[in-house]
């Protein structure tokens, strides 16, 4: 085609998509390049715009590795991770979340009651609850994978001062469903904001803090992996989160209580001697269909 115009350009593309592209592979480029291209048109971009958009994928790139994944990143604080997660949560199950770009594969096992505080200071959280089925029945044997940060704001994949696996547990459950482990009260931290996201938040005015939360990927046979969060109701950045995560159903509320109700049958059971905070949080999966 050699009279590609401003108007006709997006056409002109179509048209060069072989006949036996996959369908779905046309529709999703097609859309893609529609858009970008009414997006170039609709704000009138211009070169120095275009090299600095250029720039900032280059500069994900750049620092990239296996500990950093600032694309992932990227996705998330703007608003994409959340809205692909939202797109496809079922409104009969527990909401999806953003998975963040900070989870650590093969996390050693968990037991029930099991600790992840271990020799880290802050207050003692006794998380547990039940994982059901969307008819409310529990699902014996399903899996969760749990992990969150350090009290100092940094999970173990940023912090040389902690071991590979620090705040990370597999548990699976048994034929009540029901989860229970130990841990310290998670805390607000920032998104690195050191690189070319950060660039991002500071040129709109965002702030780059997230509320603090409980991470958990829960699997079982016959049923759809749920990637979530939980966020306590009282954190200061709930209606703020720089990626976008919280969902109403996500959001629980730690209660404290006394040494004395420490429930037998835990790790740490005859060693609280102040108070903890609990919370209960079911969690509902969906059948695979």
């Amino acid at each position: 085609m050699r009279s590609v115009t401003k108007d006709n350009i997006t056409d002109v593309f179509m048209s060069y998509l072989s006949a036996d592209t996959d369908p779905r592979t046309r529709e999703i480029m097609g859309s893609l390049v529609r858009h970008m291209h009414d997006f170039a048109r609709e704000t009138n971009l211009t070169h120095d715009e275009w090299r600095a958009g250029i720039a900032f994928l280059e500069g994900c790139a750049a620092i990239e590795s296996e500990d950093r994944h600032e694309f992932v990143l990227a996705s998330d604080v703007l608003g994409m991770s959340s809205l692909v997660d939202m797109l496809h949560s079922r409104d009969d199950a527990t909401s999806s979340s953003v998975l963040g770009p900070f989870h650590v594969s093969g996390a050693p096992a968990l037991p029930f009651g099991g600790d992840m505080k271990r020799h880290f200071g802050g207050p003692v959280l006794l998380a547990e609850g039940t994982i059901r089925d969307t008819d409310g029945a529990p699902i014996p044997g399903a899996e969760i994978d749990i992990w969150q940060t350090a009290p100092n704001g940094l999970y173990a994949s940023q912090d040389a001062e902690q071991d590979t696996f620090s705040f990370h547990g597999l548990m699976t459950v048994g034929a009540d469903g029901r989860y229970a482990f130990t841990t310290v009260k998670p805390v607000e931290y920032t998104v690195p904001s050191d690189g070319p996201v950060g660039d991002i938040l500071r040129s709109c005015g965002r702030h780059p803090w997230r509320p603090s939360h409980l991470h958990y990927i829960v699997k079982a046979p016959g049923f759809r992996s749920l990637v979530t969060e939980i966020f306590p109701d009282d954190d200061p950045y709930l209606d703020e989160d720089t990626v976008f995560g919280v969902r109403n159903d996500l959001v629980m509320k730690y209660t404290e209580r006394a040494p004395s109700e420490f429930p037998e049958g835990m790790a740490l059971s005859g060693s609280i001697t102040e108070p903890f905070l609990h919370v209960e949080f079911d969690v509902t999966l969906a059948r695979d269909t």
